[in-house]
């Protein structure tokens, strides 16, 4: 493991390249987006609305997927007050939600007056799904993310929106493998870094129907441009921070998360909706050796809101900090013994990155 040195992202995160300074793709990418004219930007994103607006559709203008996170509330606000937009929001229900998640979903629509569709997958389907995910490849969140995608431009086909609006382009924002400018067309959002090469039906064995599928399978692209949906990152067209969301929307009723932040975690703020997202993202930590306070770090770096010792000292602090708080809900949901967790978890440890110290795992090359 090579460490940016102006970050603290590791290269061995996927897609992730260094350059003659040292530098990964992000901080590349924070340095571009100081050269962008964000004036004009906003000048195109309005082109695209008032060009939407123009169509006259019965209902809605727009989509605009959320999760009540501080992030899609802040989409829905700039689409529904900066530019008009009449937007129905789309949610792909959290099967296990925390307190502070149902409040802050409720308080988004209240505060925005917004009409808003909550898909709610199968149960036993997509119980199914994720622990395929988990035990084939150490990543349940992929079935989330797939139905995500694939759910709400289905919705847009359903309801004929013309519009989609998801928020940030993550290759671009946080180095990844698709590439390293800004892009605004967002219609291969189900190519992206979180879905890879895979679809649905790598994961359909007998125990699944095809009739079951639906909010899992993207719609062929053909037929989104012949119904004429368009699809966009919002990040293109406006700089793009979490903080600064938080600012606005905590101002608006968004509560953090009221014990404090998770283990491993330095915001109390971050991805704190759902009781199923933290062990996916503990499983990069056996994989590249890196997880949610090192992404939490660098995205403020990136802003401009950190130096490099500081996260340094909070990285080296809680990156060993197992995600114990919803660890007995994962067990359950996926109907797994902890004994067959951790048989998952240590297939999917990076020998390469991991050695044994006095009979414990320890990280070879810590950041420094």
């Amino acid at each position: 493991m090579k460490y940016c040195t102006n970050c603290v992202m590791p290269d061995s995160k996927p897609g992730i390249v260094l350059d003659e300074r040292g530098w990964c793709n992000a901080c590349r990418a924070s340095e571009t987006k100081k050269t962008i004219d964000w004036d004009q930007r906003w000048k195109d994103l309005k082109k695209i609305t008032d060009e939407v607006k123009s169509q006259n559709k019965s209902f809605y203008d727009c989509i605009v997927p959320v999760s009540g996170g501080k992030d899609s509330w802040y989409q829905a606000m700039i689409m529904a007050e900066k530019f008009n937009l009449k937007i129905l929001c789309v949610t792909l229900a959290a099967h296990i939600p925390t307190t502070e998640g149902i409040h802050n979903m409720n308080q988004m629509v209240k505060d925005l007056n917004i009409d808003i569709i909550k898909i709610t997958l199968k149960p036993s389907v997509y119980r199914q799904v994720r622990s395929k995910c988990f035990v084939r490849q150490g990543e349940p969140n992929w079935a989330e993310h797939c139905a995500m995608f694939s759910s709400v431009v289905n919705t847009a086909l359903l309801y004929d929106v013309p519009l989609v609006v998801w928020g940030e382009d993550i290759a671009f924002e946080f180095g990844g493998l698709q590439r390293q400018t800004s892009t605004a067309d967002a219609i291969k959002i189900d190519k992206s870094d979180l879905i890879k090469d895979k679809t649905i039906h790598n994961w359909l064995d007998d125990d699944i129907s095809p009739r079951d599928i639906f909010f899992y399978e993207y719609p062929d692209y053909e037929r989104l441009n012949s119904a004429g949906i368009k699809s966009i990152y919002l990040g293109h067209f406006i700089p793009w921070y979490g903080r600064r969301h938080y600012d606005e929307v905590v101002k608006r009723g968004f509560k953090a998360r009221q014990a404090g932040p998770l283990s491993g975690n330095y915001l109390d703020y971050d991805n704190m909706d759902e009781k199923l997202c933290e062990i996916n993202i503990w499983f990069k930590y056996l994989k590249f050796g890196f997880w949610r306070s090192t992404d939490q770090c660098c995205y403020d770096i990136w802003n401009g809101n950190m130096k490099r010792k500081e996260a340094v000292q909070i990285v080296n602090k809680l990156r060993d900090e197992f995600p114990q708080e919803y660890f007995e809900d994962f067990l359950r949901f996926h109907d797994v013994t902890e004994e067959e967790f951790w048989e998952v978890a240590e297939r999917n440890r990076n020998h390469d990155l991991w050695e044994k110290v006095d009979g414990k795992w320890e990280l070879k090359y810590p950041v420094s």
